[in-house]
């Protein structure tokens, strides 16, 4: 359900790229606001590996340094049907986690300090399970792709904004039912709401299919569950110093508080991924 929860928001949000492309700059003012978005993102799709874990100062560990994790690691990626990722910890009591790379061969698991010290093993699994769907599933991939149809539509905004600026809007187009200059300032300030608000929905249909993936893949979907729990707490205890830009990377929300609406969260609420967790069977 998750799976094509995402290909039709994928879909909506290529759609509104179309339609304010055709509002704003017609077919060439999208396909220049796609390209110069798609190169902004591919660096950061190609290199975010080594930006995210130099951001936080993680160190790749071997067998012998990590033997416990490793080991869990190893085992749940045979399972998995994917290559042993590369295993990091980053200093921290904040227990969290997350995985990067731009495919299978080239994957990063990265934990805590502070989850190795909370998480007894069967929680562990269920957490590392999980960042191995999101490897599985390609979904740095995936919110590259978003990423890069939602800043197109931003940069299709500002080009509105700048030619409503500057009196870019023509009586033409006002006479042709375009909206003239103020359709364009309203589709300037509702364009970006609505890529943003799809972004963050396709980030969360992630996280889904990244449980229930991390709960098969373990075979221990209570575990996840108690895991999720834990971590929940103590983020709130233990706060980590994080880059926003990078918040959906990991399996807990770090940020802490409250959003004052869920639309914009790029996690889904944490009581609803433990009780869907705990709704399931072990098998």
């Amino acid at each position: 359900m998750n799976t094509i929860k995402t290909a039709l928001l994928l879909g909506a949000l290529t759609g509104l790229l179309m339609l304010i492309g055709g509002y704003f700059g017609g077919q060439q003012g999208v396909i220049i606001a796609f390209i110069f978005a798609m190169v902004m993102n591919f660096g950061s799709y190609w290199f975010s590996d080594k930006i995210v874990l130099r951001m936080y100062k993680a160190q790749e560990v071997s067998e012998g340094q990590a033997p416990e994790l490793y080991s869990i690691v190893k085992d749940l990626a045979l399972k998995a049907s994917i290559p042993m990722p590369r295993v990091y910890i980053i200093p921290g009591d904040a227990p969290n986690a997350f995985a990067t790379g731009r495919n299978e061969t080239h994957a990063v698991v990265a934990v805590t300090e502070g989850i190795l010290r909370i998480l007894n093993r069967e929680e562990l699994e269920g957490v590392i399970a999980h960042e191995l769907t999101h490897i599985k599933n390609r979904d740095i991939l995936i919110g590259s792709i978003a990423a890069t149809i939602a800043g197109a539509i931003v940069m299709l905004a500002h080009m509105a904004q700048w030619a409503a600026i500057f009196g870019g809007v023509s009586r033409d187009n006002d006479e042709e039912g375009g909206g003239g200059i103020f359709g364009l300032i309203i589709m300037a300030i509702l364009a970006p709401l609505a890529a943003t608000l799809i972004q963050m929905a396709i980030s969360r249909s992630r996280e889904y299919l990244a449980d229930d993936g991390g709960a098969q893949i373990s075979r221990k979907p209570y575990g996840l569950a108690s895991a999720l729990e834990k971590m929940a707490g103590a983020s709130q205890v233990i706060p980590m110093k994080v880059n926003p830009s990078t918040a959906h990377m990991f399996i807990v929300s770090p940020l802490t508080g409250r959003s004052l609406m869920n639309l914009f969260s790029t996690h889904p609420p944490i009581e609803e991924r433990i009780a869907r967790l705990r709704g399931m069977r072990p098998r």
